[in-house]
């Protein structure tokens, strides 16, 4: 999708110095590995500074980079994150091994669907991250939400679709499938009574959904 004008201001202030985050980057894009949108991953960084959680869970490792961003912007946070392509899942072994935060990430392999009571042994969490199979964004919701504490936060990614989900008319069956599935989860998710939820148009569009009193 081209950047707009607004954009491409935006991510001028955006410098990345990091060596491995800058070859973590070249590697997703070289390989169409999916990893977040530069100002949508800024923005999420952000919130996170001002939620200051400790204890994060990510579904959709992929190679490890928004876990790493995630550790690496809150001091003393622990950020579970969940995989199941095996190659990716041995690409963020290795990056997250090279990275100064290797002690706060804990990396498991397998479909997010499988894999609960697992991640349940780690305890429960102040934020959830969903970025994976976008079909599966509501699965993804309910069954982890119990793990969520009082005052947690969910946030969603990909929730705009390239701007896709304000078309009306979509040719390729396929993505007019994929985008009617995130417009189901949307929907459902601005209804949910146990949450606040904004969509920001930030990125490919992000969820911010605040667990209620």
């Amino acid at each position: 999708m081209e950047q707009t004008a607004v954009q491409q201001y935006l991510l001028s202030f955006v410098k990345q110095e990091d060596e491995l985050l800058v070859n973590m980057e070249q590697y997703a894009s070289e390989h169409g590995v999916p990893i977040m949108d530069r100002l949508g991953m800024e923005f999420m960084l952000q919130m996170l500074r001002l939620i200051q959680p400790k204890a994060i869970l990510e579904i959709g490792a992929a190679i490890g980079y928004s876990g790493i961003r995630m550790a690496s912007a809150v001091d003393d946070v622990h950020v579970v994150t969940i995989e199941r392509d095996r190659d990716r899942y041995e690409k963020a072994v290795s990056y997250i091994q090279q990275s100064s935060v290797s002690e706060r990430i804990s990396l498991l392999y397998g479909d997010a669907l499988e894999v609960f009571d697992e991640v349940q042994k780690h305890g429960t969490f102040d934020v959830i991250f969903i970025d994976a199979a976008k079909g599966q964004y509501q699965r993804f919701f309910e069954l982890y939400e119990p793990l969520l504490n009082e005052k947690g936060v969910i946030i969603t990614d990909n929730v705009l679709f390239r701007g896709l989900v304000a078309e009306e008319n979509i040719e390729n069956k396929r993505i007019r499938s994929l985008v009617k599935k995130i417009k189901t989860y949307n929907e459902w998710l601005m209804a949910h009574h146990g949450y606040d939820t904004v969509i920001f148009p930030i990125g490919d569009g992000v969820a911010v959904s605040k667990k209620k009193r």
